[in-house]
């Protein structure tokens, strides 16, 4: 089965100034009203990750939600969840009407790019240590909502709620 672009895809992720996403398999900050966006943007729908993204959830899977885990270890299956074994298996199981949504990690972005046709972005304005980053070239992406946050009390930086299309 050759896979189109006509799927409903769409990335969620949040990146810092320097490009980074992680330290350790852990999110690099604690931004209270990006998880509320995150669970309203991805409740009731299907949310696709890889393997360490899924372990590094803290409550898994995650609720509400149809959870898809792609692992290269075939047989390896996790407790209430679609495992499957390639990106080309995860693209099966995207519809054209429901919306699906990337939500990590930085190889699974990578690969799921050229299928996306929306991208919610948390864009935190500060650099972070990290040992995963992912770059993208927003030349084909159009800004269509922008939200900054500046004057939140629980952090020291600024960050913005974005969000592209194809």
């Amino acid at each position: 089965m050759k896979i189109t672009k006509m799927k409903n895809i769409s990335i969620i992720v949040a990146i810092a100034q320097n490009h980074a996403i992680g330290k350790d398999n852990k999110l690099l900050w604690h931004i209270s009203e990006d998880l509320k966006r995150f669970k309203r943007i991805t409740k009731g729908n299907k949310v696709i990750m890889g393997k360490n993204t899924y372990l590094s959830l803290p409550v898994r899977p995650l609720p509400n939600r149809e959870n898809v885990v792609i692992t290269d270890v075939l047989g390896e299956k996790f407790e209430g969840c679609i495992t499957v074994y390639s990106i080309d298996e995860a693209l099966e199981l995207c519809s054209e009407k429901e919306e699906s949504f990337i939500i990590g990690g930085a190889s699974i972005y990578k690969q799921f790019l050229d299928y996306a046709n929306k991208f919610y972005l948390t864009k935190v304005n500060k650099d972070f240590e990290a040992d995963t980053f992912w770059e993208v070239d927003f030349n084909d992406w159009k800004l269509i909502e922008e939200e900054n946050i500046v004057d939140d009390p629980q952090n020291d930086f600024t960050y913005s709620f974005l969000t592209y299309i194809k």
